[in-house]
């Protein structure tokens, strides 16, 4: 199913937004070295309550997945790139670390996603990783906008991936997302410019590119959740929802 939003709704998703990019920037504050993953966890239920919005993981169930998720918020570190369920880890200096955070708040969704080193220990391999997802983001949202359709978005975040020298793994994308986290249509991390849905305003998508150094290869842990690099390389992942506008798109989750 597509969702197109009205203009009262888009403004709900403005301020779900708001809230998750909020708690992302908190976390991120918070995450230092020995910093307990299941800490982070706890830390997000806490946010999430705050704000009077609920979680749209704790609950989850997915094909992809092994039973419910537990959890509160996604937590991938290193070779961990997608789903990663929080367990006892304590942080390390030099750690790369995924935070993926999903909640509802007056019936519409928003999802977005944060990597960044933990700790002094910044590794040059590391920071290229988050600047291609990064990079390829902003392209992303800079192409979309009413009449492109997905195919421009995929075709811009994997002209820019690639060009980084990484390989692109095409299970797993962005997603539409409105009353549920998770929608029609999918959006590839590559693919053909000219191709795809027309976007029309009204309409949100979560953008996701994610990388894993040396590969395009998934493997999933006994977790039956985590997916990680099939080598043990490094990963990073960035994502914004944003909302289809008459002139282009908008940014929902962002701190307010």
């Amino acid at each position: 199913m597509i969702e197109i939003l009205s203009p009262v709704e888009v403004d709900r998703g403005r301020v779900t937004g708001g809230i998750v990019g909020g708690i992302l920037a908190t976390l991120r504050e918070r995450c230092a070295v020995g910093v307990n993953l299941l800490e982070v966890d706890r830390w997000t239920r806490e946010l999430i309550e705050a704000a009077g919005a609920t979680s749209c993981y704790v609950d989850y169930e997915a094909s992809f997945g092994k039973g419910p998720f537990g959890h509160y918020i996604c937590t991938a570190v290193n070779d961990a790139v997608l789903h990663g369920k929080p367990f006892d880890y304590a942080l390390a200096d030099g750690d790369l670390l995924t935070l993926d955070l999903a909640v509802l708040k007056d019936g519409v969704a928003a999802d977005a996603a944060i990597s960044f080193v933990v700790g002094p220990t910044q590794s040059a391999e590391s920071l290229a990783l988050i600047d291609a997802t990064e990079r390829a983001l902003a392209a992303g949202i800079a192409t979309a906008g009413p009449e492109a359709r997905i195919g421009d978005i995929s075709a811009a975040i994997g002209a820019v991936l690639s060009a980084a020298g990484y390989p692109i793994n095409t299970e797993f994308g962005g997603h539409g997302i409105g009353s549920t986290m998770h929608q029609d249509p999918h959006v590839s991390n590559t693919g053909r410019a000219g191709r795809g849905y027309k976007l029309r305003p009204g309409l949100l998508l979560a953008l996701e590119p994610w990388v894993m150094a040396d590969t395009d290869k998934l493997v999933t842990d006994e977790d039956g959740w985590t997916l990680r690099s099939a080598t043990g390389c490094l990963t990073a992942h960035t994502e914004h929802t944003i909302a289809i506008t008459d002139d282009g798109a908008e940014i929902l989750t962002v701190p307010r």
